[in-house]
């Protein structure tokens, strides 16, 4: 049974939550609509309750979806959360892709050298949600958050690939008069 929500005074902004971790993650494959692992989900359930009430939104992704479930979440789903098509490279293992096709999908944010989407378009759909004003929680993939903070830290999407982004860590945005203030990044959950 999930815990009651604790009541945040004055939360404003957005709670960005990494969602549990998948075989995927933990073989270091492209994603490929993997679940959530039974592990993962069990932290998660471990969390309900410990997030700020509010609006929730929630990747497409099978396993960003279980987490909302697991962490007691009425989420929508939204496309704009989606990490970045993988394309030909969905599932594939890394140490799998051709070395210089993937050197340059990482060194050019335009490059889209597996049929899939480039990280520029990533943060450009990312961008353009954040541009709606949402207040609440949403859980997705890393390359979702570090485009975020990309946008609200005004950088290049290459420069917010230093940010560590753990699984079911909590990255916030607050709202400021010309854009977004980052709060915090990385953050365990404290139950």
């Amino acid at each position: 049974m999930p815990r009651p929500r604790r009541e945040r005074a004055g939360l404003t902004g957005l709670l960005l939550v990494r969602h549990a971790t998948s075989a995927g993650m933990r073989q270091a494959r492209f994603p490929a609509g993997d679940a959530a692992d039974p592990a993962g989900l069990a932290r998660a359930e471990a969390l309900a309750g410990a997030l700020p009430d509010g609006d929730a939104w929630t990747s497409p992704a099978r396993a960003a979806r279980e987490t909302c479930t697991a962490l007691g979440l009425a989420a929508r789903p939204v496309a704009a959360l989606a990490e970045a098509d993988p394309g030909t490279w969905a599932g594939v293992h890394y140490a799998d892709i051709a070395p210089d096709a993937l050197a340059a999908w990482l060194a050019d944010p335009d490059a889209a050298p597996h049929g899939g989407e480039s990280r520029s378009a990533l943060a450009a759909r990312v961008a353009a949600w954040l541009g709606t004003g949402p207040s609440g929680i949403a859980v997705c993939d890393a390359g979702v958050i570090r485009a975020a903070l990309a946008h609200a830290l005004r950088v290049d999407v290459l420069a917010a690939d230093r940010f560590d982004v753990a699984p079911l860590s909590t990255t916030r945005l607050t709202p400021a008069g010309n854009g977004w203030r980052v709060a915090h990044v990385n953050r365990k959950v404290q139950v």
